[in-house]
């Protein structure tokens, strides 16, 4: 399902577009996924009751399913990164506050990144000087790598560009509270970072985004799907909340684009930007200090 599918939208004219994947075992999640099912039949005895008690022999079905809080379309909370953001104690998935998971939706196109590159401040710059758009406090900010179409097969799991750590800071220092991609993780691929670590003995190549969130705190979406399906990089609306997982760093997550009159981002008159402030990138895709 891609868009509201069925009855009228409550709200005429209103567009919903999902952009989650579906919870499966597959080649694309690291853990496997696991689904124990209870079926109709069986239910009836489980209940203590015969299926003769119930209308065509069948009671109610189950599910027992086992898998990570990381599995399918998430978001990750500032706990995961580590048990300190900002100097004090890290916000667990149920501590979220909802405000910072509803707001307008800002889709930034990095897919000439690099597959296994770093998606740098200057590539930001860029893409927001395309989109025409102004990051302000509550930009729920999308990167669009392209590696979406990998899911189902095992490439999704390394063929992606990953966000730096300075690039999460320039983000979050503009008051952006939740940044997601359509890939499987925010940082480069994990084997990407590995080796480069020993390659160079840089402990700054390993989860440089996640990490950036002990010093401020933001929320991570992973998995994302569909960003093609946008109607631009602004006017819609995201919502993104999180299932409470008491005291957990991530939790499943049901990302839904909202576009037309109540959904469309209100537009709001921003100043102009001035001209970019283009610097010099590393050959390995890092930032210049």
């Amino acid at each position: 399902m891609t868009e509201h599918e069925g009855p009228p939208p409550a709200v005429p004219g209103l567009r919903l577009i999902d952009l989650s994947v579906i919870v499966q075992d597959t080649p694309s999640e690291a853990t496997p996924v696991e689904v124990e099912v209870l079926d109709h039949e069986t239910g009836a005895v489980v209940l203590g009751l015969g299926p003769d008690a119930f209308p065509d022999g069948m009671a109610v079905s189950n599910e027992t399913v086992t898998l990570t809080t990381h599995t399918g379309t998430h978001m990750d909370a500032p706990l995961h990164y580590g048990p300190e953001s900002g100097g004090a104690p890290a916000k667990s998935i149920d501590q979220v506050p909802l405000e910072w998971c509803y707001g307008p939706g800002v889709r930034l196109d990095v897919r000439h990144v690099p597959v296994g590159s770093a998606i740098t401040v200057d590539h930001l710059i860029a893409a927001l000087d395309e989109a025409g758009h102004q990051l302000a406090p509550g930009d729920i900010v999308l990167l669009w790598t392209g590696a979406s179409k990998h899911w189902g097969t095992a490439e999704y799991l390394t063929e992606y560009a990953g966000l730096s750590g300075k690039g999460t800071a320039f983000l979050v220092e503009r008051g952006v509270k939740v940044i997601g991609i359509d890939a499987w993780g925010l940082d480069r691929p994990m084997a990407a970072m590995v080796e480069e670590y020993h390659r160079t003995g840089d402990r700054e190549v390993l989860w440089p985004a996640h990490i950036y969130g002990r010093v401020n705190e933001y929320l991570q979406l992973e998995k994302l799907n569909r960003l093609e399906e946008l109607p631009g990089p602004t006017g819609f609306m995201v919502t993104c909340f999180p299932v409470a997982v008491a005291g957990a760093g991530a939790g499943w997550t049901r990302v839904v684009a909202m576009v037309g009159p109540t959904g469309q981002a209100p537009a709001q008159p921003r100043p102009a930007r001035p001209g970019p402030a283009r610097r010099a990138a590393e050959p390995d895709g890092r930032e210049a200090d």
